[in-house]
């Protein structure tokens, strides 16, 4: 994806969708009402969202013990861990566990990592067929699509699209869907089951992420609202588990917190319909095998941002999405990423890096509003991380990139921007100058366009250029107060 249009090409054709503009629309308001009122019947959600916050940025500093901790957990319980640097050796470890189990089908659950290093892609050039379970997962796959939303993938489709997906496609897959299939959300889920009972009950090899892994037991945690999960974890004979490094607790204790934060933040509910959690192998229940990918893929290096590591926070509930402006109008796919809205927007360029045209237009894929900030379960200050990627992307400077300290070049583009930010540092620093700024502003004021020409025309396209006052606030209270401070 990091080869995809900018996100301001790429949104201005999504804006011009009126149907996936009421889609979203529709969704986002729907979830945020219900999230709302979920969170207020808790007295101490302050108290919960800083415990977990708390809690997130204790583990991070100390990862590296706790993921010691956690392989040696899940060893001891018979499992197996592999370590995986980039999303390259993820996919290589990944397929060739598969092709020693001579199989050529895979069944996946909550994949939001496998989309990130593409690995159905590598799967299919393997030879192997990966069929998505979570019934919104499967809507994407069967229509060739991609997620736009963390929580519910396929938001950006109404029922009547779902409807003729599950009509041309299903068949092409596996069990077609009935003839007679009408968008009724009950025969919409009728035909899915159907589908994919079929997979469950024939499928050897699963591969899922996992929401939590407990370092202390070495347990992995799966929170979902339609047992798909439940029937990919415990049916095939070899479970695969691709997941981030950075969903690391370190106790039971602290899992507790996360699953009073998720639930409320992410569907609205008190608790998760699923919650399931495995530990290793256990002879004559659940999988044979068990494998722990454990991905990097740029999250140590945006570990040692100090600024955006807190990124690494984040819980996937997605409640950032369901406020952001931005993202109702765009949509995900503008994001060119497994993950859209706001917290795709300072997640990815810190794991690619912000060297491509794309990476590098995400952090400006926000109004600065903050009102992802004051949803988050874990207090990221979202608007804090993208103003600090914003001033990579203008300025360039130090940054670790594969463990290393790099200088990275300014983007290209922003040489207006970065001239114009120099400018008023010099002005701020010059008290006389930036007075003697000001009176002249003042006195032409009559003379100021109502449009900037050549860079600034993008920005007053949609704006009205604020009029200049008569007379600067420091004359005005000089001949107003006489200079004296307010009491």
């Amino acid at each position: 994806m990091s080869g995809a249009e900018p996100f301001p090409e790429a949104a201005r054709v999504s804006v011009r969708n009126a149907q996936l503009r009421s889609n979203l629309r529709h969704a986002t308001h729907t979830i945020r009402a219900k999230r709302a009122k979920a969170v207020a019947e808790l007295a101490d959600w302050g108290r919960l969202r800083a415990a977990g916050a708390a809690i997130k940025d204790r583990t991070l500093r100390h990862l590296d013990h706790y993921l010691e901790q956690l392989e040696s957990a899940v060893t001891a319980a018979g499992g197996q861990v592999h370590w995986a640097v980039d999303a390259d050796e993820a996919n290589r470890i990944v397929t060739r566990l598969v092709k020693a189990t001579g199989e050529t089908e895979v069944v996946k659950v909550k994949s939001m990592a496998t989309q990130e290093i593409g690995l159905n892609e590598a799967l299919a050039a393997a030879g192997i067929r990966a069929y998505e379970t979570d019934l919104a997962e499967l809507i994407v796959q069967l229509g060739d699509d991609r997620p736009s939303h963390i929580l519910v993938p396929a938001i950006h489709r109404n029922r009547t699209e779902i409807r003729d997906i599950f009509r041309h496609e299903m068949g092409h897959w596996g069990r077609p869907a009935p003839e007679d299939l009408s968008d009724s959300p009950a025969e919409l889920a009728e035909a899915a089951r159907l589908h994919l009972r079929e997979k469950f009950l024939r499928a050897k090899v699963a591969v899922s992420g996992a929401n939590f892994m407990v370092a202390e037991t070495g347990t992995l945690v799966v929170v979902e609202s339609e047992g798909n999960g439940r029937m990919c974890l415990t049916l095939p004979e070899t479970l695969i588990s691709v997941v981030g490094i950075e969903k690391t607790v370190p106790t039971w204790r602290d899992l507790e917190v996360f699953l009073q934060l998720l639930p409320r933040s992410s569907t609205a509910e008190r608790m998760n319909p699923y919650t399931s959690t495995w530990t290793g192998t256990t002879d004559g229940d659940g999988p044979r095998e068990f494998h722990l990918v454990l991905l990097d893929n740029g999250r140590t290096d945006t570990l040692a941002d100090q600024v955006g590591r807190q990124a690494l926070r984040c819980i996937r509930c997605s409640a950032c999405l369901n406020v952001c402006p931005v993202y109702e109008r765009a949509g995900g796919h503008a994001y060119g990423s497994a993950y859209p809205g706001p917290i795709g927007a300072i997640l990815t360029p810190q794991l690619r890096g912000t060297a491509s045209a794309l990476d590098a237009s995400l952090p400006y894929a926000s109004s600065l509003c903050g009102a992802c900030y004051e949803v988050c379960p874990v207090a990221i200050d979202i608007p804090e991380v993208l103003v600090h990627l914003r001033e990579r992307v203008v300025e360039g400077g130090s940054a670790t990139r594969d463990g290393a300290r790099v200088t990275i070049k300014p983007a290209k583009g922003h040489a207006a921007e970065r001239a114009a930010m120099r400018a008023a540092r010099w002005a701020f620093e010059h008290p006389r100058a930036l007075r003697a700024g000001e009176r002249l502003a003042s006195r032409t004021r009559g003379l100021h366009p109502t449009r900037l020409p050549g860079p600034g025309a993008a920005w007053t396209a949609s704006r009205d250029l604020p009029r200049v006052p008569p007379e600067p606030f420091r004359d005005w209270w000089q001949r107003t107060h006489g200079g004296r401070e307010a009491k």
